[in-house]
């Protein structure tokens, strides 16, 4: 499910930004539809990277990759010194 979720966050940040280039750089701007899509797709960036973010620091300190894992490292290296 991980592995998933990434994808789909990830496809999903690619498609609001092509939505946000093509309103600054192409016609986007001159359809009301798709000036609707891509101020969603702005606010939709913001969501994802938060989202993102989150899940990723989730992950992370789930799997003991943390300042916890550092100092066990630390740890176990003065114990083998000894």
């Amino acid at each position: 499910m991980g592995l998933a979720f990434i994808i789909i966050i990830r496809i999903l940040f690619v498609t609001c930004m092509v939505f946000i280039i093509g309103y600054i750089f192409g016609g986007f701007s001159k359809k009301p539809a798709l000036t609707t899509l891509s101020k969603v797709a702005a606010i939709l960036v913001i969501v994802l990277f938060i989202a993102a973010n989150a899940f990723f620091m989730r992950f992370a300190f789930a799997h003991g990759h943390g300042y916890g894992c550092y100092r066990d490292h630390q740890q176990q290296i003065e114990r083998d010194d000894r």
